[in-house]
């Protein structure tokens, strides 16, 4: 058998390709591919402003009762804690010397009244008789001066009567207004005194109830600015709504009324007093607790809102987002923000209408780097409905609606 030998040479050229083939695919690696981001293009919408001011409840009526004559308290005719009426009785104090009083006053008043017809008479009598001379004109004068001296005694008997029945009414001590009662400062068999104004209790009326409010005047300067240039939109102070967080973090039930806010500045604190209303009926609030108010003070109908998830801060705690221009480039952008709205914040400055944020991939886009922009995926905001479709209106992507209809159509027909 003959075996037929290939020449070395070309062994050795095949060898030779095969390497330098290898080689090539080793050194040409492929291009890098451009970083794909979820994008959010701003536009402005119409978004609430909401000012949360600290304050403390305060009755809206209160009532101090302290005793208006001296004497023994008798007797107290309420539970403290209990709510009374306007008028009601609540103490009782020893009647029996301001009795004796007016009984005295009586006396005199009929005394003075006996007195006057005397004088009356007698005036009556030397009358007729100056005029025949009978008496001389000096007694005449005389008679018709002690005739107007019982006519003053008279009415001072009658003003010592009424004095001695006002005395005689404030041994009953009565309610000045409709409200819960307080701690009683007094028990039966103490010794009270007008002159010492004795405080026996107090009385609040809690429904409704005022809840004073405190805000900066430096807040109180920017909300009007900004009512004056347009940028916010209201019905006036006295329409704005008010909710209330309670200490434990519940929100108030009952929505409240601003009544007024103060006209001057306290001068330690920088701060003006806002005054609001709420109903009450079930007590919840009472005088003195600490609460949380946010005040609707209006609208901003050119809004511009970035998601919250799209928003860094730098190495100062300054908020910063990335913006994708018209060349696809990102953008570092300093923001300055007012609030939040939602799941979203609320920028003042550091973008403009039309920009694209990027809230997708944050993490992949560097300043200057080319990234190719996509519709983001935003999550289901944790908010209300109201807000969460306020914002979501405005951030949403430009085909995110035709999308989703396309989805629907697309189910409808698979059914």
């Amino acid at each position: 058998m003959r075996v037929e030998r290939v020449p070395f040479r070309l062994i050795t050229a095949a060898t030779a390709a095969v390497f330098l083939a290898a080689c090539g695919q080793k050194q040409s690696t492929p291009p890098p591919q451009t970083p794909e981001v979820g994008v959010v293009t701003v536009q402005p919408t119409t978004v609430p402003v909401i000012a949360e001011l600290p304050g403390r409840t305060s009755a809206f009526l209160n009532a101090q009762v302290r005793a208006r004559v001296d004497g023994i308290v008798l007797r107290r005719e309420f539970t403290e804690g209990d709510d009374v009426k306007q008028g009601q009785r609540l103490y009782k104090i020893d009647p029996a010397p301001y009795i004796a009083t007016l009984n005295t006053a009586k006396a005199s008043f009929a005394k003075a009244q006996a007195n006057l017809a005397s004088q009356n008479a007698l005036a009556a009598r030397y009358k007729v008789l100056v005029a025949a001379n009978a008496v001389s004109k000096q007694d005449y004068d005389n008679a018709v001066a002690a005739q107007g001296q019982a006519v003053a005694d008279v009415a001072s008997a009658k003003a010592a009567i009424d004095t001695a029945q006002i005395n005689l009414g404030y041994t009953d001590v009565i309610s000045p207004i409709t409200g819960r009662t307080s701690l009683s400062q007094v028990t039966p068999g103490a010794y009270v005194q007008a002159s010492a104004a004795t405080l026996m209790t107090t009385i609040q009326q809690l429904d409704p109830i005022y809840v004073d409010l405190t805000q900066s005047s430096v807040d109180g300067l920017k909300l009007h600015r900004q009512i004056q240039e347009g940028r916010l939109q209201t019905e006036g102070i006295h329409a704005a709504k008010v909710n209330l967080v309670l200490e434990d973090g519940r929100t108030y039930s009952e929505e409240g009324k601003l009544q007024f806010s103060d006209v001057s500045v306290d001068q330690s604190t920088g701060s003006v007093t806002v005054r609001a209303i709420f109903k009450n009926k079930d007590r919840v609030l009472l005088p003195g607790m600490f609460v949380r108010a946010r005040i609707q003070e209006g609208t901003n109908d050119r809004a511009l809102v970035v998601p919250q998830i799209g928003v860094t801060h730098d190495q100062k705690g300054q908020p910063t987002a990335l913006v994708v221009d018209k060349d696809n480039k990102v953008q570092l952008r300093q923001l300055v923000t007012s609030g939040t709205y939602g799941q979203n914040w609320v920028v003042d400055t550091g973008t403009n209408p039309g920009d694209r944020v990027i809230v997708n991939g944050v993490e992949k886009a560097k300043p200057g780097m080319q990234v190719k922009p996509v519709e983001a995926k935003l999550p289901y905001p944790a908010n209300t409905a109201g807000e969460a479709s306020g914002a979501q209106a405005a951030l949403a992507p430009a085909g995110a609606s035709a999308a989703m209809q396309g989805q629907n159509d697309t189910a409808n027909g698979a059914q």
